[in-house]
């Protein structure tokens, strides 16, 4: 790990200018680029005190050993540069995306004397007209097959053409009337060519035109009676229509334009692509990345962007693009798009309309691609498998951790703390087995300690029932087992009491997951150490910059980013800590919805909600006479005395604060608003 003060340029030497900087490791491989639009306060950001940076980019500058920069004249010569050097370089602490699979185009080869209409994959080909991408490649052949009654262009291949044209008899499409027959001469090549870009105007969505062009054929060929040629020309202008079908009208306005929306987490992102034109979409694609430096949704639409229209020139780049965050600064990737176009580009947030509306399913679909990248993931037996491997491999183990229990610690600042255990049986949540603990052994906010009581608690339970031979202790209330989410019984065939319930906690992990450092994984040890099992391995896994920490090693272990094995200690304890969280929120939300009502004798539900209703808060009905309360309907002078006497006896709460203002919230009857506030500081 290098210490960055070691490469640090001296004062001075970086030019106040924009430009493009690239780090180099050791062995002088590039490990990041970036732009900037004055490179000396952009590279001053990497050189500040560790503990400020954030923690992918604290491991990207201790990963490197040196670092250069180029000048440019322009941000968008910045942005250009960039953008070259990260496909050349591919370096691993820049967002990368890639694609799920590949995508099927309809492409035209106007780059021939005789164009054809096929079906391609991979790299874009110059000359070549691309439309698409389509979801499959039997939706491209549907539409060309609709289309070549009217547009009758070739779509053979180079040999099929070459032989038609030897023996002086065209294919099977020739006969038929779905090709012009150009291989035996029955159009000229600059004929062809214009059915080509015929077929080529229609794909790109100028279609209006065209169909009402036919549709005056028609009707002159009726008035002329010809009516074989009439029914011809309407069987095209059907086939035309059903082809135009199979892409709904999205934007009345037949806008060109490609929609980008974002979905992410912590550790990936995916992208999903709508590209309509002529208000219908024409194609759709997505992308799936690891969040592998400092990123936010803007950096995430910049590089997206970069991406898709990095190779691309003239109409492949829409007039508009509409995205869910804007670059910081926008003007140079406006710039730059423009100038990829040759004409002006809107790049834009859409506010209202079917624009936001069309965004909104966008998203959707982003969403439901980041789902099924981490199902698809998780799933695999293969993947999980290897990931079990790479765990056992790099934390020194005899087998592979079958049995995974991760623990977590929650509080609100020092409030209601309490921990979470969640089992992963290869690789895979077992819910049931879920537990849940409140730390009783001392108050206030201190995880390492809170960790080694969980710990111990949870072991004494394993050796409890590992002595009792099958005789089942009653589990204490605060370790009460998980609510019934619907997952299956994960404890299906395994030792049962008298009354068939399954064994808890009589079973240990090879694995035990502690969320944090050195300090917390010390912590689980020592519990350990204190009851004698030495045969369970232990492990931390610290938030802040992914590294897996072990007993009594000054150094941690770093996985690759691309390691399955710390993809699947990220989901166990990402699983870990929704847990603890959402038990830690209800435990919160009863103390808040707590109330000195609560005490009265015979005071029920209804009485309660109409005194609060009628005064609006504690603080009003605490200030009132007893006739004031007897006011209420169906509160007597009796009760109206009791509930005087409670309130009066009962200190009055703090005053509630929203820390989202700062205001202070004086009706405490209604402790929701404060509680909202607060959602953002837990732990």
């Amino acid at each position: 790990m290098a210490d960055p003060s070691s490469y640090r340029p001296k004062p001075g030497q970086i030019p106040d200018s924009p430009g493009v900087y690239k780090f180099r490791d050791d062995h002088g491989r590039v490990i990041y680029v970036g732009k900037a639009k004055s490179l000396r306060q952009r590279l001053a950001n990497y050189f500040q005190d560790l503990a400020g940076l954030h923690p992918r980019t604290r491991t990207m500058v201790t990963t490197a050993a040196s670092v250069e920069w180029t000048v440019v004249s322009t941000e968008v010569e910045a942005l250009q540069l960039e953008y070259s050097w990260i496909k050349e370089f591919d370096p691993r602490f820049n967002v990368k995306y890639r694609d799920d699979k590949s995508y099927p185009y309809l492409a035209v080869t106007l780059n021939e004397e005789f164009p054809r209409v096929q079906v391609m994959r991979g790299a874009k080909k110059k000359g070549v007209r691309y439309f698409g991408p389509y979801g499959h490649a039997w939706a491209i052949r549907e539409t060309v097959d609709l289309m070549l009654r009217v547009f009758p262009v070739r779509t053979c291949s180079a040999g099929v053409f070459k032989r038609s044209a030897q023996i002086g008899r065209p294919c099977l499409l020739g006969y038929i009337g779905k090709c012009s027959a150009p291989c035996v001469g029955r159009v000229s090549a600059t004929e062809h060519r214009e059915l080509a870009e015929e077929f080529c105007d229609f794909m790109a969505g100028r279609t209006g035109a065209y169909i009402r062009r036919l549709e005056r054929r028609m009707q002159d060929a009726a008035e002329e009676m010809e009516y074989e040629r009439a029914a011809r020309l309407r069987d095209d202008i059907g086939a035309l229509k059903r082809a135009m079908e199979k892409s709904a009208v999205v934007l009345a306005d037949a806008t060109d334009a490609d929609l980008i929306a974002v979905a992410e987490d912590e550790l990936e992102a995916a992208v999903q692509i709508f590209h309509v034109r002529g208000g219908r979409v024409r194609g759709q694609r997505g992308w799936v990345t690891d969040k592998v430096e400092a990123v936010t949704t803007a950096g995430l639409v910049e590089h997206a962007l970069q991406q898709l229209y990095g190779e691309e020139r003239g109409d492949a780049v829409p007039k508009e693009v509409l995205v869910p965050a804007l670059p910081e600064p926008v003007e140079p990737v406006q710039e730059w798009l423009a100038g990829r176009r040759g004409s002006q580009v809107s790049l834009r947030i859409p506010q209202r309309g079917d624009k936001k509306d069309l965004m909104a399913t966008v998203q959707r679909n982003a969403q439901q691609a980041l789902g099924l990248h981490k199902t698809k993931r998780a799933s695999d037996l293969t993947t999980r498998s290897r990931a079990l491997e790479e765990i056992a491999r790099a934390l020194g183990l005899d087998a592979v951790p079958l049995r995974i229990e991760c623990f977590d610690i929650s509080h609100l600042q020092g409030e209601d703390v309490v921990a979470s255990m969640v089992v992963f049986e290869d690789g895979l949540a077992r819910k049931s087995e879920y537990r849940r603990f409140q730390i009783k052994t001392f108050e206030g906010q201190d995880d390492v300690r809170s960790m080694h009581e969980v710990i111990g608690r949870r072991f004494k339970r394993y050796l409890q029932e590992k002595q009792k031979s099958g005789e089942w202790t009653e589990e204490p209330a605060d370790e009460a087992p998980v609510e019934d989410d619907g997952a299956p019984d994960a404890m299906a065939g395994r030792p049962t009491d008298e009354d068939g319930r399954p064994k808890r906690f009589a079973y240990p992990p090879q694995l035990v997951v502690v969320d944090g450092g050195a300090p917390q994984v010390a912590a689980a040890r020592r519990a350990l150490d204190e009851l004698g099992i030495d045969d369970v391995a232990v492990c931390g896994l610290a938030k802040r910059l992914e590294e897996v920490w072990l007993p009594d090693d000054d150094d941690p272990v770093v996985l690759p980013r691309s390691s399955e094995g710390l993809y699947l200690l990220q989901r166990v304890r990402d699983e870990a800590h929704r847990f603890a969280i959402t038990y830690q929120r209800s435990k919160r939300t009863k103390r808040l919805k707590s109330s000195p009502l609560d005490a009265v004798a015979g005071l029920g539900e209804t009485r309660r909600q109409a005194l609060l209703k009628h005064f609006g808060s504690l603080k009003k009905l605490r200030a009132a006479t007893i006739d004031e309360i007897c006011e209420v309907p169906g509160v007597g002078r009796k009760t109206a005395e009791t509930v005087a006497a409670a309130l009066a006896g009962a200190a009055p709460s703090a005053p509630a604060v929203n820390t989202a203002t700062g205001e202070i919230i004086e009706d405490d009857g209604v402790p929701s608003a404060a509680l909202s506030a607060e959602r953002g500081q837990d732990r």
